[in-house]
């Protein structure tokens, strides 16, 4: 049983509450505007992500919430996702306080504008990833349950891993944003898990997934058209 809209909608307010409310309470400034506009974007697209799946693709979704490890997966590649997911936990909690306690020096005006275009250029292959291609879990294994395929429509047509692509500019952008070096140097740490975990990643689809092999020939570059 699904439960009613209205509920839904009164968890993702209070989510939203404490999530603007811890991230501007760590800054120790109520008028960072930064702040705001990242809590704003945050919530609005994890709600957005997580009402599509809900609704949409509840499969794909319950794939998103196993654990790593529960797949099967390389211990390699477990120790990759969750340095990732530790430095994601870490990226909401640095910044603001780099902010609060000036670690490090404040990121000029025109990089903090550049970090908002690049987090909402970021947004659109990140959530087109998960639109595009059902089988997109967080853990890299072979979803035989599933009946998994190759996906090589929409932005998979584009480059082979859209949501790193879109992960990578988000990671960067919110970062520059923020106006923190701290936080952009966790975000870089993130895109470079990111690289490293791709190569595991392709070697496994290619060796176990019917047709990828074609695919890699199909679409040329990794994560950026035209360089990589």
């Amino acid at each position: 049983m699904r439960p009613a809209p209205i509920i839904i909608g009164l968890v993702l307010v209070g989510f939203a509450a404490v999530f603007l409310g811890l991230l501007l309470w760590l800054s120790g400034d109520w008028r960072w505007v930064e702040g705001w506009i990242f809590g704003a974007w945050w919530v609005s697209f994890a709600a957005a992500l997580l009402l599509w799946l809900r609704f949409r693709d509840p499969a794909l979704l319950a794939e998103r919430m196993r654990m790593p490890g529960s797949g099967g997966e390389s211990r390699a590649d477990v120790a990759i996702l969750i340095g990732i997911k530790v430095c994601f936990l870490a990226f909401f909690v640095v910044p603001p306080l780099d902010v609060r306690f000036g670690w490090t020096p404040r990121l000029p005006l025109w990089c903090e504008v550049c970090g908002g275009i690049l987090l909402l250029g970021g947004s659109f292959p990140f959530f087109r990833a998960f639109t595009d291609n059902t089988f997109a879990s967080q853990l890299v294994r072979i979803q035989t349950e599933r009946g998994q395929h190759v996906i090589d429509t929409g932005v998979y047509g584009f480059v082979r891993h859209p949501m790193y692509l879109g992960a990578s500019l988000v990671f960067v952008g919110a970062a520059l944003l923020l106006g923190s070096i701290s936080g952009l140097l966790l975000g870089l740490a993130m895109v470079g898990l990111l690289v490293v975990r791709i190569f595991g990643e392709e070697k496994l689809l290619a060796r176990d997934l019917e047709g990828y092999k074609e695919y890699l020939q199909k679409v040329r570059y990794r994560l950026v058209p035209h360089v990589w």
